[in-house]
């Protein structure tokens, strides 16, 4: 179970760092309430997950999916560019995200 909760902590990840761009310096209520209720729930997931996950892994896995689903985003969301060196960049991350995923099995904890 602890891999269905990283990866979901890691999409609480970009919730959160997206919600930063629409709270705009936590001058707008309610995605500023947003964004951090996505932090929060983020976090504890990430620590729910480490019961049984290495913490170099779940950290790792979790800043990868983060990084990969925000630079995803930005480039939908907010036409941010989307050179060949900078989705190279992201696959490197995904690949990173998968060789840890291979290398490292859940424990019971």
């Amino acid at each position: 179970m602890a891999w269905p909760l990283l990866i979901l902590a890691g999409l609480f990840e970009i919730a959160w760092a997206i919600g930063l761009k629409y709270a705009d310096g936590f001058s707008r209520p309610l995605p500023t309430v947003l964004t951090i209720a996505a932090m929060i729930i983020s976090v504890w997931l990430l620590g729910m997950a480490m019961k049984s996950l290495p913490v170099g892994t779940a950290y790792a896995v979790w800043v990868g999916v983060g990084a990969v689903g925000t630079v995803i985003l930005g480039i939908v969301l907010f036409k941010e560019p989307a050179g060949l060196l900078r989705l190279v960049s992201v696959g490197l991350i995904v690949a990173g995200i998968v060789g840890l995923k291979l290398a490292t099995p859940a424990t019971h904890a």
